[in-house]
């Protein structure tokens, strides 16, 4: 099977069996921005996320985050941020947006600049993150050992995961770092459902202490970075907010009659009947294609948003928090 329709197939499974956030392909390192991508993360709500829930469904930036923009009385954008003030400036009108700022318009008139303020607190809203990292053949194990290494040492995510479906050996656990856990995907071909059979258990990462970001390696030595607490809570923060906002229906439907929306998990996959498998649309389907027959697309964007609303905790349209209705404020 591919590590495409594995991560689906994965991601559709441990939706079904919780309330937690389940998202695929984020980026999960600090001094390297890009070096690590966490195939799939499970985000596990924390104490107030019904309260993140109502502000809104997309990802926070998290410039707006960290602003000292609060929630009581407004304040001139540009005071409330400690970055370049072109990035200052486009989070905070996503965050007008998205409805996480608003505009305080008598303010704003009165100086003839932009006051915002919160529409809420920031919630904590997120406990544990747990990553997977999809190799459904261990035989063509690619940077597996360096990327595993990477998560224990960085300790980002509170547990990290190998999922695979191949037989696990004394050899593959021995090349493993012991924080990793192993897990074995089984497939019941009748239902069409996955079976996790646990053949190692995950220690707790120490999420709260400074972690080791391998960098590059050289002969005889590896680059590395020191990547301290306060740099880990806010890229963990980071990770719940794209997870949140970005979720794992990530992919696309070809405009083929041969790709069918397979809903036999309980989730809506594209499974493509010529190839009889699950494919990427994205990189596997086209005109060049010797099955390809043209017709309408079997599922857009907005199936798949309302499937996850109905499916998961996450709220496609939240009654949001703004005191007054201001639209899509834009700078101007």
């Amino acid at each position: 099977m591919s590590e495409f329709a594995f991560e689906l197939e994965l991601c559709a499974h441990l939706e079904s069996r919780g309330t937690d956030i389940v998202a695929r392909q984020l980026g999960a390192s600090v001094a390297d921005p890009g070096g690590r991508i966490l195939d799939v993360v499970r985000v596990e709500p924390g104490p107030q996320f019904d309260d993140r829930v109502t502000i809104t469904s997309e990802e926070i930036p998290d410039q707006a985050i960290a602003s000292a923009v609060g929630t009581g009385r407004s304040r001139y954008w540009k005071d409330a941020f400690d970055c370049h003030p072109d990035r200052a400036r486009k989070a905070v009108e996503r965050a007008l947006e998205i409805g996480f700022f608003e505009r305080d318009h008598g303010a704003s008139a009165e100086a003839g600049r932009d006051y915002v303020r919160q529409v809420a607190r920031y919630p904590n809203w997120y406990d544990r993150l747990v990553g997977i990292e999809n190799k459904p053949d261990l035989g063509r194990p690619g940077d597996l050992s360096s990327q595993l290494r990477t998560d224990a040492s960085l300790a980002l995510v509170d547990e990290a995961i190998l999922a695979t479906e191949s037989y696990v050996t004394r050899a593959h656990l021995n090349r493993i770092p012991a924080e990793i856990g192993v897990w074995r995907v089984h497939r019941d071909e009748c239902d069409a459902g996955l079976e996790i059979e646990v053949v190692r258990e995950p220690a707790s990462l120490p999420v709260d202490e400074p972690g080791i970001e391998p960098l590059e390696d050289h002969p005889g030595r590896t680059e590395i970075a020191v990547v301290d607490a306060a740099e880990k809570a806010r890229a963990r923060r980071r990770i719940a907010e794209r997870a949140y906002g970005k979720g794992w229906r990530t992919f696309g439907f070809p405009g083929c009659d041969a790709c069918l929306a397979d809903g036999s998990n309980g989730a809506t996959l594209p499974r493509c009947g010529w190839k009889g498998r699950i494919v990427d649309a994205a990189s596997e389907c086209s005109p060049s294609c010797p099955g390809y027959e043209p017709g309408a697309i079997a599922v857009d964007e907005a199936d798949l948003e309302a499937e996850r609303d109905r499916r998961t905790p996450w709220r496609a349209n939240p009654d949001g928090r703004r005191r007054r209705q201001s639209g899509l404020d834009q700078f101007g």
